[in-house]
């Protein structure tokens, strides 16, 4: 009996090598009021599921809709949240910060 997977990377290593399209995210910078620091990963599939964390509340759902995109595309995106955005209020950073977050499609 194999033991599953536990970190963001093998996960997604695990769900590509199980033919699952796979987009990665990254936490590459944070200033401020940010939960995750950098290097931080979420790894999510052509469905939504997903694995690991890149922030909390709404903007992660913010990145998982962009990744889908990524999946879609395979084009990478850089997201920025942060303070002075009219979307850093709907996604949860009103308390203040940045955060930079790469995606790429796997494979």
């Amino acid at each position: 009996m194999t033991t599953p997977p536990h970190h963001p990377l093998d996960i997604a290593q695990a769900w590509a090598d199980q033919g699952r399209s796979v987009a990665i995210a990254t936490v590459i910078e944070c200033w401020g009021s940010a939960p995750c620091p950098p290097g931080s990963h979420l790894v999510i599939d052509a469905k939504g599921q997903f694995e690991g964390s890149v922030s909390g509340g709404c903007v992660e759902g913010a990145v998982i809709a962009e990744a889908l995109r990524v999946i879609e595309t395979g084009r990478p995106r850089l997201l920025e949240f942060t303070v002075a955005d009219d979307l850093a209020w709907q996604v949860g950073l009103s308390c203040g910060g940045r955060i930079r977050i790469h995606v790429e499609r796997l494979g």
